[in-house]
């Protein structure tokens, strides 16, 4: 389904959940490159190390160039994602399933990593879209900060609303740094979520060939 096809126009973008059709806009003017590394001397200092000290005094540059990579989400579209699909499918009318994508984000609530895999699988109608892009759907949203839940669900949205399937399934398996090395530190815990939407939440035989299919090789 990578390969080369006849490619259908852009589906427009009308009446498409906000976040689905465009990158964020910024709450308030984003702060100067300089401005964040300020900040990031202040909570170096905050630990009570030396901001000054060799070994971290250019550490606020690192921690701003890796901020630009690990939530480079924000300026990414999920629509642009999915914007181009193909029609050559020589009649395939079963669901398609990208498993063990694997993963990062960080959660909203305290800044830390969590990571693991995502599971997505549609029911094409009559055209489908590149494998790389479910993968690359799962990376936009991920590369901002994110709870778990909302991440699943904002993936599967993404799906329905431009790709019009007849079934959306999309499992999310993480572990979550805020609980393995704080609170309750708890190492090895997973948290899983789900959104199951049209046929797969409709026909529960849908249902168990997608769980089938998912842990058949476990």
């Amino acid at each position: 389904m990578d390969a080369k096809s006849t490619i259908v126009k852009p589906f427009p973008k009308q009446g498409l959940s906000d976040h689905v059709r465009a990158a964020p806009t910024p709450a308030a003017p984003r702060p100067s490159r300089e401005e964040a590394e300020a900040a990031v001397r202040t909570l170096i200092a905050f630990t009570g190390d030396d901001a000054a000290r060799e070994g971290v005094l250019d550490t606020p540059k690192r921690v701003i160039d890796s901020y630009e990579e690990i939530y480079q989400g924000y300026r990414e579209c999920p629509a642009d994602v999915l914007d181009r699909t193909f029609g050559e499918t020589a009649g395939y009318d079963d669901f398609v399933l990208v498993k063990d994508i694997s993963f990062n984000s960080n959660c909203e609530h305290h800044m830390m990593p969590f990571y693991g895999k995502a599971h997505v699988a549609y029911m094409p109608t009559d055209r489908v879209v590149g494998l790389s892009k479910l993968a690359r759907l799962v990376d936009v949203y991920a590369h901002r900060l994110q709870t778990q839940e909302h991440l699943t669900s904002q993936v599967a949205t993404a799906i329905e609303e431009i790709l019009k399937p007849r079934g959306v399934a999309v499992m999310i398996e993480a572990e979550h740094m805020c609980m393995s090395l704080r609170g309750v530190t708890k190492p090895g815990s997973l948290t899983v979520t789900t959104h199951f939407n049209g046929a797969f939440r409709d026909d529960p035989n849908e249902l168990v060939r997608f769980m089938s299919m998912l842990r058949g090789s476990r």
